[in-house]
């Protein structure tokens, strides 16, 4: 059983290039806090934290129970930036969501029941078109992930969003993706000699 993911962060008084760059030298990656009307709160997070959560699954749909400078708050990891040579997390934006906050997060898709798809059974391919969609929600019930349910798809399917139920609660956060194709089910490769044999 995989350990729940945490998020250990604590408030920072300096701020700026120079500031940040210490705190990097120090192992630490520097962020900020922000969101629910409230005042911007400058902090620095756990490296180990981020690096686990990047690499397992949920990190941006998760909402984290934090303390910073000794009060709680609630948030959301809403973007990650990374050096461009070294590709190490170097800034952590994070959003406070309070219980009845309605919030805008990117969700990824899961392809589900592969094993039913005829078209699949056939030698078809699975091509996606979308690794996942924006949708509206409230912040007790981020859904960690939205399935794409392939049974019964046949060769040249094609899997659009309003093919996805969502759970209760939740919608796109674009209407004018409604209709838009997540995946395609691509006919098998004829390969050049196996129709003259």
């Amino acid at each position: 059983m995989s350990q729940a993911l945490q998020l250990r962060v604590s408030d920072r008084e300096t701020t700026g290039g120079g500031a940040s760059r210490a705190l990097r030298r120090q192992g630490l990656i520097p962020g900020i806090l922000y969101g629910e009307n409230a005042a911007p709160v400058s902090v620095c997070v756990d490296p180990r934290d981020v690096e686990k959560g990047l690499h397992g699954s949920g990190f941006f749909t998760t909402v984290f129970d934090l303390t910073i400078g000794g009060k709680k708050e609630r948030a959301l990891v809403k973007d990650v930036q990374f050096h461009p040579v070294t590709d190490a997390p170097i800034h952590v934006d994070l959003l406070r969501v309070g219980k009845e906050s309605r919030i805008k997060v990117f969700v990824p898709f899961v392809f589900e029941n592969r094993a039913m798809s005829p078209g699949l059974k056939q030698g078809g391919t699975l091509t996606p078109a979308m690794r996942g969609i924006e949708v509206v929600c409230g912040a007790g019930n981020i859904p960690h992930q939205i399935t794409v349910d392939l049974t019964g798809a046949e060769v040249n399917a094609r899997i659009t969003t309003s093919d996805l139920v969502l759970p209760e609660g939740v919608r796109l956060a674009d209407v004018r993706q409604e209709g838009h194709t997540v995946a395609n089910i691509m006919p098998p490769k004829v390969r050049r000699g196996a129709a003259s044999a």
